[in-house]
């Protein structure tokens, strides 16, 4: 599966920069809002320095990354739910994604105007998030409609998914994202055999992205906050609401992709940093998402990362290579890459009995290395 990360926020407030940055693509970058107008897509090889380990000791011909896919969506403004800026349309461009990556400015520039004049996280933070229930709650009021006529007929569920779907709109007028909704298991499975919440932007996982001067990116990455008063209140504001936040300069991370992979690290740990921001974007986004990597050798010709869901079992795992191997699954030899990489080759690996067979009941684990046994 691809990992697919929304990137949103005001406009000016670096988010087609960072994407630029991020993807090494080229959309148009302006100090007046709206620049982007239709969704941008980069497709991103993610950095795992344990592919590139596995791949020094199998010397494939070949390594495959997994990826990540960002989307570059257009800026928000107050007022898009209801047409103001760009209007809902770019609204409807953030349903497509796994999680959305709410990007906000906490840096100063000039010659780059805030589009409310002053620098405030918080309440760029809650700009959006208010667009997306007011965009959640107009689409709830059609989908009540629908549900209404049925609920005519006397059906008691569709009676009992109107009350819900009221409850939904209390929730949202007082301005909380239905991904913190309280369901019980009787309202989460009546809300997903009537694909009451399919659609709804405000269900969807978020992260915020703190877009940091170049001055303040080590003093944000590594913290504390104190010093950094607007980049305090934006972790206060992510703790309450139970959200991550990233820190990231997008110039410096413009700055990175100009210069070798040694250099980019050097440059990095000069100012105490050991991760880019795509590293912990993916890092955090992986986490969020409950997603786990696991690696295939394929006879020593090809070392290839897949991305599944934590929790996924090993046929269904071995269905994402290929759809034949799920079908006819046997079994999976299976070493951790922590064990591999302490042990240096396969074949000590299999003398120290680190390598083990795995059933159908197996779930996969973040880092393993596996391969496939199954029958045509």
């Amino acid at each position: 599966m691809t990992l697919s990360l929304g990137l949103v926020g005001l406009p000016n407030s670096g988010k087609s920069t960072l994407f630029n940055a991020l993807t090494r693509l080229r959309v148009p970058v302006a100090s007046y809002p709206f620049t982007t107008i239709e969704p941008h897509v980069g497709v991103v090889p993610v950095p795992d320095q344990r592919l590139q380990h596995i791949a020094e000791i199998v010397r494939p011909q070949r390594v495959v990354p997994t990826v990540i896919e960002f989307v570059d969506i257009a800026g928000l403004v107050r007022g898009s739910s209801k047409g103001e800026g760009l209007g809902n349309q770019f609204l409807s461009h953030i349903r497509n994604v796994n999680a959305v990556a709410v990007v906000v400015r906490c840096f100063s520039d000039a010659d780059v105007p805030h589009i409310y004049n002053t620098i405030d996280p918080v309440r760029d933070a809650k700009v959006i998030s208010t667009e997306l229930c007011l965009a959640d709650l107009a689409m709830l009021e059609r989908r009540m409609e629908r549900i209404h006529r049925a609920a005519k007929s006397g059906d008691k569920q569709f009676i009992k998914a109107l009350d819900l779907l009221g409850q939904f709109q209390i929730y949202l007028d007082a301005g909380r994202s239905l991904r913190s909704f309280p369901f019980d298991v009787r309202s989460a499975e009546l809300a997903q055999s009537l694909d009451l919440t399919v659609g709804l932007l405000t269900t969807k996982p978020i992260l915020y992205v703190a877009n940091v001067d170049e001055e303040r990116f080590a003093a944000a990455v590594n913290g504390p906050y104190e010093a950094l008063p607007d980049i305090q209140a934006l972790k206060e504001l992510s703790e309450r609401e139970g959200v991550p936040m990233v820190v990231v300069s997008a110039k410096i991370e413009a700055e990175l992709n100009e210069l070798p992979e040694d250099e980019a690290k050097d440059y990095l740990a000069a100012m105490g940093v050991y991760q880019s921001g795509l590293q912990r974007l993916v890092e955090v986004s992986y986490k969020l998402l409950g997603l786990v990597t696991f690696f295939t050798t394929t006879g020593g010709k090809e070392v290839h990362a897949w991305t599944v869901a934590a929790g996924m079992k090993a046929p269904q795992a071995a269905g994402q290579v290929h759809s034949d191997m799920e079908r006819g699954f046997i079994r999976a030899e299976v070493v951790s890459y922590r064990d591999l990489a302490q042990a240096g080759s396969f074949a000590a690996a299999r003398e120290h009995a680190l390598i083990r067979l795995e059933g159908h009941n197996y779930i996969v684990q973040d880092g393993d290395i596996i391969h496939f046994r199954f029958s045509v």
